[in-house]
């Protein structure tokens, strides 16, 4: 058993590594898109959770998941899966991650103010502001929005809220 725990860390770690290829500085792990890792002996299967039904990245995601996990010496086979079964939410991307997309540029996911006046609130990721207003709906990808922060002046961009109460 102690082998298999091994082996799962190594892939964790192999996995942190594998970045989205639109933001590199987030991983698929941070995105919350690993649903599941299984080990048989040496072969591994890991299903994903695409974070759009037709995002173009997933074949690139898809090549850089086997890449990185061949990596490792005790490995076999590798078969990477995107499922369906279970809808990928904004909510799955970790704290770590929502820091990173600030970092980069892009607002988190909105938190929705149920205290408030029910409405999502997205803060600009370069000065915090919540003084910001959508632009346009459509983004550079289906999953980002066009904001403007009319504290700082500045364009960003923010990830769309989606969720399975949505």
């Amino acid at each position: 058993m102690e082998g298999i725990d091994v082996l799962h860390q190594k892939i964790m770690e192999k996995l942190q590594q594998v970045k989205d290829p639109e933001i590199d500085s987030v991983s698929m792990i941070e995105l919350g898109m690993l649903e599941r890792i299984e080990l048989t002996g040496n072969d591994v299967r890991i299903e994903v959770l695409p974070t759009f039904m037709g995002c173009p990245a997933l074949e690139i995601i898809k090549k850089n998941i086997l890449s990185a996990v061949k990596e490792i010496d005790e490995v076999g086979f590798v078969a990477v899966e995107f499922s369906y079964s279970v809808p990928w939410t904004s909510d799955r991307i970790s704290e770590a991650g929502r820091e990173k997309l600030k970092e980069f540029g892009i607002a988190p996911p909105p938190e929705y103010d149920a205290e408030g006046d029910g409405m999502w609130k997205v803060n600009c990721p370069y000065c915090a502001s919540a003084y910001t207003t959508m632009e346009n709906l459509f983004g550079p990808t289906a999953c980002r929005s066009i904001l403007y922060c009319k504290a700082c002046k500045n364009p960003f961009e923010a990830m769309k809220p989606i969720s399975t109460l949505m």
